[in-house]
């Protein structure tokens, strides 16, 4: 305030006209959330082309306690934040990992969930059979070893993978130097193109993988080795928002740790994937 005084009475007494109006925080009283609707079971298309899943009930609770007006919108996941940054949207809600890298592009709200990915091949003798969860640090040299045997199994493999995900990153630093890795623009054509037997595997987020085993046309598939988590990963699920909007990021904030608080997005995640993914946080 008092460098900005200054100021004004220098430009006076230069003869200059001046207008001092403070800052305001924008309104918000109404956001444009970005999803990809392809992404069950956190997001879906329904048939009419209504989005529905687990991050969309969730959306609902948390703009009636804000009282904002929300409209969803679908856009891809590998254009959505470029899409963000450019003002398309204010939101964005895809079972985002928050990771160092995306901190450098974006700011996150805090976690609302944590989840963990695995292998998924035709059932058989792919990959050695593991029960539970294999929990990784973040440490590459230690994350190599326990996932050695893992190597072993799928040198020479084709490893189908969705596009710009954490996971893209894993399988590039850890497989790409014994099998081949092919990348896709949605986890849904990954799958696609395994069940049609083009690749020999697929990598991919537990919960999604889940919702695609349930479905009659994809039997025959099945998880292969050990469920991988961990800060491997990064810091659990969250939203996504431009650097500058600190005061929209602050209103989520609030609403994601009443949710979290009374149970609200535990009852959702237990309706959606049969699970809790809030325990972790």
């Amino acid at each position: 305030m008092k460098l900005q005084t200054t100021l004004t009475a220098a430009l006076l007494a230069l003869g200059v006209l001046v207008s001092v109006t403070p800052v305001q925080a924008k309104d918000w009283k109404s956001v444009t959330i970005a999803t990809e609707g392809a992404y069950e079971p956190w997001n879906l298309t329904l048939p009419g082309g209504k989005l529905g899943g687990f991050e969309v009930d969730m959306m609902e609770d948390l703009c009636k306690r804000m009282n904002i007006s929300c409209k969803l919108v679908v856009q891809n996941w590998d254009g959505m934040i470029a899409g963000l940054k450019a003002g398309k949207f204010d939101v964005m809600m895809d079972s985002i990992v928050i990771t160092d890298e995306r901190k450098k592009e974006i700011t996150f709200s805090v976690p609302y969930a944590s989840t963990s990915a695995s292998f998924v091949a035709a059932s058989g003798k792919l990959l050695p059979e593991a029960k539970g969860l294999l929990k990784l640090s973040a440490d590459a040299k230690t994350v190599r070893t326990a996932v050695e045997p893992l190597r072993a199994a799928l040198k020479g493999k084709t490893i189908g993978i969705a596009s710009g995900t954490v996971y893209t990153a894993f399988m590039d630093e850890h497989f790409k130097d014994i099998a081949t890795i092919r990348e896709y623009n949605a986890s849904a054509d990954t799958m696609l193109d395994l069940k049609a037997g083009r690749i020999d595997a697929a990598f991919d987020d537990v919960t999604l993988i889940n919702s695609i085993l349930e479905k009659p046309e994809y039997k025959g598939l099945a998880f292969m080795g050990s469920k991988i988590g961990g800060p491997v990963f990064g810091d659990g699920e969250a939203l996504g928002f431009r650097q500058a909007d600190t005061d929209l990021k602050a209103k989520f904030d609030v609403a994601i740790k009443a949710a979290l608080a009374d149970g609200t997005i535990k009852k959702l995640s237990l309706k959606w994937f049969k699970t809790d993914l809030t325990g972790a946080l």
